[in-house]
């Protein structure tokens, strides 16, 4: 059978068509079984493991494209033009259309380099909280705490104020209150202390403390303030902020609330 591809006049058989197969078939798995002596390489080294997915995954990309080059190859068609006019129209391509593109890939280096998150770290980017899942070389995805999962662009990652929940061991758990004007201050700063302190999962090291952080329109505003464990944190501060509640109604420590007055004037 005669076909004309790009200039190109070629007869194509069966043989041929087979030898083409049997290049993709052999060039995939070589290609996976390089990938996979790379990343045991890769675990075994020092490189952190968002570079060595990374470079991985870009390599085995060029790779599957000389095979399939390869694989084209075999019909007669001469390879040097192909390489020369995907290179241009690849150049077009990332000036005109793929900017993003290759800003994405820039970025998601550099957040494999400088590793500000990592998998099933919990972090916030651009307002969006959630557990790490992925870090490809285009998207990170993260997993919101009611079970959906966010893609991200890397750019909008690399370019946004990070804040990693779980990068340290301990962390500092904040709980607000406020007590009444007419309240013994001392008693109040006191007794909080007194339930920090009694926490079983609360640290002596940082010492725990209570201070007073502000005079609100009805309350003098407290602060609890106790240093846990990182896997710790919510657990302490929902055991706090019941505790406190309870606590202050048992010492008939009042925490008030807003209220308004409605005056009903009949003329």
């Amino acid at each position: 059978m005669l076909i004309s591809l790009m200039g190109y006049s070629m007869s194509i058989n069966l043989i041929l068509i087979l030898k083409a197969i049997l290049i993709l078939v052999l060039g995939y798995f070589a290609v996976k079984i390089v990938s996979s002596i790379l990343e045991n390489g890769a675990k075994k080294s020092k490189i952190p493991e968002l570079v060595s997915e990374f470079v991985i995954k870009l390599f085995s990309a060029i790779l599957y494209v000389f095979v399939i080059l390869l694989a084209v190859g075999v019909f007669g068609v001469e390879t040097g033009p192909i390489i020369l006019g995907l290179s241009a129209s690849l150049g077009l391509i990332l000036g005109f259309g793929l900017q993003d593109t290759l800003t994405n890939l820039t970025s998601g280096l550099w957040i494999a380099v400088m590793k500000p998150l990592d998998k099933d770290e919990t972090v916030q980017i651009g307002g969006i909280t959630g557990k790490i899942v992925e870090v490809g070389i285009m998207a990170t995805k993260l997993l919101t705490p009611d079970n959906v999962v966010i893609t991200i662009p890397n750019k909008l990652v690399w370019g946004s104020p990070i804040t990693n929940y779980t990068r340290m061991d301990l962390r500092r758990v904040d709980v607000a209150v406020g007590v009444s004007y007419g309240e013994n201050l001392d008693n109040a700063l006191s007794k909080a202390l007194e339930l920090i302190s009694e926490h079983p999962k609360v640290l002596k090291d940082p010492a725990p403390a209570v201070v007073v952080t502000g005079l609100g329109e009805s309350s003098v505003d407290l602060q609890l303030r106790a240093w846990t464990k990182t896997g710790d944190y919510w657990g302490v501060k929902g055991d706090l902020t019941k505790g406190i509640y309870e606590k202050y109604g048992k010492e008939g420590i009042e925490i008030p609330f807003p209220q308004m007055d409605i005056h009903v004037h009949k003329y």
